[in-house]
This record gives structure tokens, C-alpha cells and sequence, in this order.
């Protein structure tokens, strides 16, 4: 069984918690979620996915240490590496909405623009703005641009972008663990996240010229 959880929790599916709000009101703080770990290695990231991402560079800064003790840490750690537990290591979760060579902008008539389209972002909380930083970046290959839901609480991809060109502030594909697909604690928590492919049905490929709005 133990071995049956490993490899589950290595190649298939893995816990994690959410620590912050920072993607309210879609996720709140202590949600546990299940994350699909064959995204992207054998699936496609999309834009609108939910993904969990190893810290790119240092936007947790230091993280804190937990003393446990040494038989409840030892106890912890095992759990956690078998996938029994969810992980508390330096993992992040945010929203992908820029992919590989997307131009994304804010804002524009009060929205965010992904490839010169306006998108409509219901997922955002509700009285936050799409963004408090204007910015127009462009996403780096094997990266993806990443926001949370909660905008106003959400040291984001926006955040870490001292060039103002995305160069920074893009997530490498090789850090993302997987996407989130849905909560399951608490228990009157549980539901399937959405990756509201309808936002973004009519935003066009890199370089293509608009032909819709959604």
C-alpha cells in the first residue's frame, strides 16, 4: 500500500494545502486540493488552468520552520513523501493566464488582454480589480504567466517582474508540478476546480490577430 502511494503521489496525483488567500474566493486558506501531476509532463498546460509550482526564485522568501519534534517529524515526513500527506514544502498556487509567447496586458476598458483580446475573468473576487499594476509582458518560451484569484492579495507574476517585460515574473514549465482539479478538504469544500475555458475561447494564438472577443 505504502508503495502503491508513492508512486501514485510521484507520477499520478499529489495533496497540497493552500496557505494564503491569495486565490480567494476560488481556493481559502487550509483548503487541501489534489493536483494532476500529469499536467504538463504528458498534458498540456491551458490557459485558466489552476497549477502548483515549485518557488522560481524566492518569492516565498525564508520560509519558516515547523518543529514537530523528532518522532511526530519523522512521523510527518514519511506520510508526506508516500503521499499520505499534503507537501508544506515550497510550493505556490496560482492561475495560469498567459502561456508560451502570449502578450498579456492590463488593462484595457478595465480588463485584462491576452493577445489583444479583453477577457472577462469571473474567477477574480468579487470588488477586486484585474490588476493594480499596469503592465505588458510578453511570456517567455517554456514559461507561463501566473495571477491569482484574489488580485489585491496576490504576489504574483506582476510582482516579480523588475524588467516590466515578463522576463522575470514568467514561471518556467519545468518548476510547475501540476494542476490542481479539485478540493477535497474540507469535506463541505469539495468541488472540481474549472479552468473557465470559456474566458479565454476567443483569444487567439501568439503572433494571430484577433478575430473574436469572448
Amino acid at each position: 500500500a505504502l508503495a502503491l502511494s508513492f508512486i501514485v503521489k510521484t507520477f499520478l496525483v499529489q495533496a497540497f494545502y493552500i496557505p494564503s488567500g491569495s486565490m480567494e474566493t476560488t481556493l481559502i486558506r487550509d483548503d487541501r486540493v489534489i493536483v494532476n501531476k500529469l499536467v504538463p509532463r504528458l498534458i498540456d498546460l491551458k490557459r485558466g488552468d489552476v497549477v502548483v509550482f515549485q518557488d522560481p526564485d524566492q518569492w516565498l522568501g525564508e520560509l519558516p520552520t515547523v518543529d514537530r519534534g523528532p518522532v511526530r517529524g519523522a512521523i510527518h515526513q514519511a506520510l508526506t513523501f508516500v503521499g499520505l500527506l499534503p507537501s508544506d514544502s515550497d510550493h505556490l498556487i496560482k492561475r495560469v493566464i498567459g502561456l508560451p509567447g502570449d502578450r498579456v496586458t492590463c488593462c484595457v476598458a478595465g480588463k485584462l488582454t491576452v493577445n489583444g483580446v479583453p477577457v472577462t475573468e469571473p474567477y477574480v473576487k468579487a470588488g477586486d480589480a484585474p490588476s493594480s499594476l499596469s503592465f505588458d509582458v510578453t511570456v517567455p518560451a517554456e514559461h507561463i504567466w501566473v495571477m491569482g484569484d484574489h488580485r489585491s492579495n496576490s504576489e504574483d507574476s506582476r510582482f516579480h517582474d523588475p524588467s516590466g517585460t515578463g522576463a522575470d515574473g514568467s514561471v518556467p514549465i519545468a518548476k510547475v508540478t501540476g494542476r490542481a482539479i479539485s478540493v477535497v478538504w474540507p469535506i463541505d469544500r469539495w468541488a472540481w476546480l474549472s479552468d473557465f475555458a470559456e474566458t479565454f475561447s476567443g483569444v487567439p494564438a501568439p503572433g494571430a490577430i484577433p478575430t473574436s472577443s469572448p
